[in-house]
C-alpha cells in the first residue's frame, strides 16, 4: 500500500521534500507551481534522483507542455480535466515504469518522442534551463538582487541572463519578458 508522504508548495520545496526523503517512489508535479515550475522541479529532481518517477499534472493540454514534461524527465502527463479519472492509473503506470498519458491522446505521441529523443532529433531549446529559472523569477517580479539570492549567483549575473534572454527571444524589456513567460506556461496570468 502506498501513501503520500509529503506535499510541497512550489517546485523549489518539491525537490527539498524530495532530497529529504530517499525513500520516495513518485513525485506529482504541477506545471506551473511557484517559484520554480514543475517542468524545472522535474529536471532537477532527475538529476538528483534518477529512479524518481515523475508524474505532471497540468491544466495545459498541449503538446508543447507534454514533450518538454517528457524531456524533463517525467514518465506521465495528466490534465487536470481527467484527473478524477486517470491520475490513480498514471500513478501506477509510473510505478511499474512504464509511460502514462491519458487515454485521449495515445502512446504514439511518446513512442515517437522517444525515438527522435534517442536519435537527437528533437529541436533545440530557445533558452538554457538556467534562463528559464531566471525568466521566471524576472516574471514573477523579483529583482535581480532576490533572484540571485534565491539561485546563489550575483545581480550581474542576473542581469547578464536578462541581457541575453531579450537578446535571443527578440524582446525589449521585463514587460514582454513577463508576457512570454505567461505564453509559454512558466507563470499563470
Amino acid at each position: 500500500m502506498r501513501s503520500v508522504v509529503a506535499e510541497a508548495d512550489d517546485g523549489a520545496d518539491a525537490v527539498l521534500r524530495a532530497r529529504e526523503d530517499p525513500g520516495l517512489d513518485l513525485a506529482i508535479l504541477d506545471i506551473a507551481m511557484p517559484r520554480r515550475t514543475g517542468l524545472q522541479a522535474a529536471r532537477e529532481l532527475s538529476r538528483l534522483r534518477p529512479g524518481l518517477r515523475i508524474l505532471m499534472l497540468t491544466m495545459y493540454d498541449n503538446e508543447q507542455y507534454f514533450f518538454e514534461a517528457l524531456r524533463a524527465g517525467a514518465s506521465g502527463y495528466v490534465p487536470k480535466s481527467v484527473a478524477d479519472r486517470d491520475l490513480v492509473e498514471a500513478c501506477r503506470a509510473a510505478l511499474r515504469d512504464e509511460p502514462f498519458i491519458y487515454p485521449g491522446a495515445g502512446t504514439t505521441l511518446i513512442r515517437t518522442y522517444l525515438d527522435r529523443a534517442r536519435t537527437g532529433d528533437l529541436p533545440a531549446r530557445p533558452i538554457t534551463e538556467r534562463e528559464e529559472e531566471i525568466l521566471k523569477l524576472v516574471a514573477e517580479g523579483h529583482t535581480s538582487k532576490e533572484i540571485g539570492d534565491l539561485l546563489v549567483i550575483s545581480a550581474k549575473t542576473v542581469e547578464r541572463h536578462r541581457a541575453n534572454l531579450l537578446r535571443k527571444l527578440g524582446l525589449r524589456d521585463r514587460l514582454e519578458l513577463t508576457r512570454y513567460a505567461i505564453r509559454v506556461g512558466l507563470i499563470e496570468p
